[in-house]
């Protein structure tokens, strides 16, 4: 056996160069202003003091989610149970550091004020930001937000994740308003309901929204059942 078999993985050279990979995160959540962007504001260069998506450097040995987690974790105190791979940023001058590409994940959150937000590690500021009313943002965080808009957009007909930015208990006409600003368009009242409840995915419950105006039946997003339809090759629309 020769002498460079029994040589560990360090020994070994490299002539291509190795750029740093870093995760960012957009994070989506929805109240009463519509769809919001949390956002943290740089606490180092490059761009201190600007605003930016969450996220930072990957660790040697550390999966991109999990970083893509501790990220948000450090800088934001959220932990999430919707993250999604979204896409590989890799133009060589987006980051004036070097050559970094960035693994982008998108989040979607449901109660915009619970946990309260923690800044900590490199960010100075965490905040929620209305999707009209973003800052220009640090780095081509810009252009990420836009691919991870597109795709809240095209995927919340596909798949039921619009309910993860909905609390447990909602109306149907919170559902039909989620669904207007995440689609940008008007849909109309009885056929998005007559739509929504044939599904059979959502559960009726006993409760009532009660506030202005009349009385709202809350309903919740039945998982189960989904997942039984689905299974028997249910193809989620809206």
């Amino acid at each position: 056996m020769s002498d460079a078999a029994n040589e560990g993985p360090s020994s070994f050279t490299y002539a291509w160069p190795r750029p740093a990979v870093t995760v960012d995160c957009v994070v989506f959540g929805f109240g009463e202003d519509g769809l919001s962007v949390l956002l943290v504001r740089r606490g180092e260069e490059p761009f201190v003091g600007q605003w930016a998506l969450p996220g930072g450097f990957v660790r040697e040995k550390e999966g991109l989610e999990d970083a893509a987690r501790r990220e948000l974790d450090e800088e934001t105190g959220l932990t999430l149970s919707f993250l999604e791979q979204l896409y590989t940023f890799g133009a060589p001058a987006r980051d004036p550091r070097g050559r970094v590409i960035t693994v982008a994940f998108y989040a979607l959150v449901k109660e915009l004020a619970q946990p309260p937000l923690r800044a900590t590690g490199d960010a100075a500021a965490a905040k929620w930001f209305s999707e009209g009313e973003l800052p220009d943002l640090a780095f081509d965080h810009g252009d990420i937000l836009g691919v991870a808009r597109e795709r809240l957009r095209g995927k919340v007909r596909w798949q039921p994740i619009g309910f993860e930015l909905l609390p447990e208990l909602f109306t149907l006409s919170a559902l039909q308003t989620l669904y207007e600003v995440v689609l940008e368009r008007q849909l109309d009242k009885r056929n998005f309901r007559r739509k929504v409840l044939s599904l059979g995915i959502l559960e009726e419950t006993q409760e009532m929204r009660r506030g202005p105006g009349r009385p709202a039946r809350l309903y919740r997003f039945d998982k189960d059942a989904y997942a039984r339809a689905e299974a028997d090759g249910f193809v989620f629309e809206l």
